[in-house]
């Protein structure tokens, strides 16, 4: 389990690395690909599928939205609903960052099997399952 934990870290060390040039934190990405997968979603939605409170995601959207990379309006059903939307630039950084995680996704497993890979999958799941949490979508 710490190997696990030290790979997490490490990996989020090295996507921060990566991001800083661009001025946002790979918790500011987690929100910008949770936008573009639920376009005009709320912050008390965003925050509950990042894990975080909604103070923390208020701050996060507004970086963003600083930034330049997202747009924030009211929900057209209620009007005491703030959403939020990606932009241009906010796709453009989206697309920069999937392409910088894969290279480092590849150098993570490099001389990893496919097999040994699905093997590892296989078994995280049944531990994911043993915790009772429901299976989610990876966008990323």
């Amino acid at each position: 389990m710490r190997s696990m934990k030290r790979i997490l870290m490490h990996f989020r060390s090295y996507v921060d690395e990566q991001l800083r040039p661009q001025g946002v934190t790979t918790a500011q990405i987690h929100v910008l690909f949770e936008i573009r997968n639920a376009p005009a979603s709320s912050g008390a939605h965003l925050a509950r599928s990042c894990y975080i409170t909604p103070q923390t995601m208020q701050a996060l959207l507004r970086h963003l939205e600083k930034g330049g990379f997202i747009v924030r309006g009211k929900d057209p059903v209620n009007d005491r609903i703030v959403t939020s939307s990606i932009t241009p630039a906010g796709e453009q950084l989206v697309h920069s960052v999937e392409k910088t995680v894969q290279h480092l996704k590849e150098d993570l497993w490099r001389g990893i099997s496919d097999r040994d890979l699905a093997q590892l999958n296989t078994l995280l799941q049944r531990a994911i399952g043993n915790l009772g949490i429901a299976e989610e979508s990876d966008s990323r």
